[in-house]
């Protein structure tokens, strides 16, 4: 078995698990083989209004009346989330795409494939966490460089220096204060727009 497979599997064992289903057959069928694979699992019915945060993976039904019942869910900070699905109508798989489901797990329910799609939606929802994580890198450095761009051109402006000796004044002060130069630019961009406020300096760009 491959680490990665060993880890998905082992990451099932103690899972907190939460089934929306009715108690009938179906339901008992699912709760009873999730507790095979070694989850925590525990069942609700009616839906609840919110998803309980000690959850990290819910199997909802997704019905297809449009009642507020229905716990639409899935985001990148939530629980994974298995959408239980019956029918394959319109309405259905509208309100299928709408809960941005990690996995689909069809009815009637059975203890074959309960598993795979186990496996596959927690991976699916770790892979989307990992590239939100990467997105929000991306963004906070982007930010990050604007502001240096931005507290550049202020030196310039305040300084009467060119930008390379404005962007090294820049990087020894981050440099003597132990900050980051995105740190240090915020602070040259709020005293900025403070003292522009104050009329004591120009606050535009």
């Amino acid at each position: 078995m491959k680490p990665g497979i060993r880890r998905l599997m082992e990451d099932l064992r103690g899972a907190r698990v939460l089934v929306v289903h009715p108690r009938d057959a179906e339901g008992d069928a699912l709760i009873d083989q999730l507790k095979r694979i070694g989850c925590n699992v525990r069942g609700l019915w009616p839906p609840p209004a919110e998803i309980p945060r000690d959850v990290d993976t819910v199997f909802h039904l997704v019905e297809a009346a449009e009642t507020p019942d229905f716990t639409a869910s899935a985001t990148d900070d939530g629980p994974t989330f298995v959408a239980i699905i019956d029918y394959e109508n319109p309405t259905v798989l509208k309100r299928l795409l709408d809960s941005n489901a990690h996995g689909v797990v069809n009815k009637p329910i059975r203890s074959f494939g309960i598993l795979s799609s186990l496996v596959l939606a927690r991976s699916a929802h770790g892979y989307a966490r990992r590239l939100q994580g990467k997105v929000q890198k991306l963004e906070e450095t982007l930010k990050a460089r604007r502001d240096v761009d931005k507290a550049v051109k202020i030196l310039v402006s305040l300084k009467k220096i060119g930008e390379t000796e404005a962007y090294e004044l820049i990087r020894q002060q981050a440099t003597q204060k132990r900050l980051s130069m995105a740190q240090v630019a915020a602070t040259i961009i709020g005293a900025q727009e403070v003292l522009g406020g104050l009329g004591l300096m120009d606050g535009s760009d």
